[in-house]
């Protein structure tokens, strides 16, 4: 088999609570046992892998090789059910054997360091959302990005497929002038679910954001330069509307919903995996600056007392 054929080898780093993804996107590589994932503790994945028809489960070319977390009873679990065959003592022991490297946590302040050793390395990294949530982290990023590493960072909202026709075109509800979208949980993890999922249909041109909420209760309004109002909830324990959009038009508008969660993440991974082949981002680098500036700006609003915070005033470099 020649080197380009060859199935790329992937290592998935990290597990934080709250946070099951080292054992769906595992799957969605390797497939799975049925029996111990039935065991999984968190029951969505569960519910939607068994879904999946087996022959269109996995990605092609692709393959988890090693795996660690946080808690090695963690990995253990996640390597019988995700089918992963190494399991590694330390993140760095994968340097070397593997092509690239997925960070499978959603705490923003801790990325940079679970990140450097592979930009160090040369080893493309996908980081789950948000890639930070501060702005000195946000300039070592950048830094890094401006001086060659491969990296890439989304949220799972951006491949949503219920929203799809909305990237593609809103004409028919004339010009948004308001929008809203909702999300449990934090606004520091899960603000950025949210930002992802209108940010493709307004596309770049924020300008500033307020939080006028409590870390329970987050009431973010962002404005963009086309004239658009976007308010987002995130709010802790509102997990029966998550990815609620609603585009508000002048001549129209529309709902929709996020359903499938599994189409999301395939087509999340399928991104990155294309990338590390061809080197061609999905996207531009600088929307996910744009949007880890949201995320900031909603946080220093919020602990600045609702006061609008311009996305100008947050640097990246």
């Amino acid at each position: 088999m020649s080197e380009q054929n060859k199935p790329l080898r992937l290592a998935m780093l990290g597990m934080v609570d709250g946070n099951g993804h080292p054992y769906s996107w595992s799957a969605i590589f390797n497939g799975y046992n049925s029996e111990v994932m039935s065991e999984c503790p968190y029951a969505a994945i569960p519910v939607y892998l068994d879904k999946e028809p087996k022959e269109r489960l996995q990605i092609e070319g692709a393959v988890v090789t090693h795996i660690w977390t946080d808690a090695p009873e963690d990995a253990e679990h996640v390597a019988r059910a995700s089918l992963v065959p190494n399991i590694v003592a330390r993140p760095e022991d994968v340097i070397g054997e593997v092509d690239a490297v997925l960070i499978a946590t959603d705490r923003g302040e801790e990325h940079v360091e679970r990140c450097r050793p592979f930009v160090e390395a040369g080893i493309p990294s996908f980081v789950d959302k948000p890639l930070t949530d501060n702005e000195a982290d946000l300039k070592v990023f950048n830094g890094w990005v401006q001086a060659g590493a491969k990296m890439m960072s989304s949220s799972s909202m951006r491949y949503c497929k219920e929203f799809i026709p909305f990237r593609a075109s809103t004409n028919n509800l004339g010009k948004i002038r308001f929008a809203t979208v909702t999300t449990p949980k934090s606004w520091e993890r899960y603000g950025i679910h949210a930002l992802e999922a209108i940010y493709p249909i307004l596309g770049p041109g924020f300008i500033s954001v307020r939080n006028t909420g409590t870390a329970e209760q987050n009431i973010v309004h962002c404005r963009h330069r086309s004239g658009a109002d976007v308010v987002i909830a995130a709010t802790a324990d509102m997990y029966g509307s998550f990815g609620v959009l609603q585009l508000c038009g002048t001549i129209g508008h529309a709902t929709a919903a996020m359903q499938d969660t599994f189409y999301a993440f395939k087509a999340q991974l399928q991104a990155f995996t294309d990338y590390v082949r061809t080197g061609v981002r999905p996207f531009p680098f600088a929307e996910t600056v744009e949007l880890m500036k949201l995320v900031i700006g909603g946080i220093r609003s919020r602990n600045e007392g609702g006061r609008e915070v311009l996305l100008e005033e947050i640097r990246e470099s």
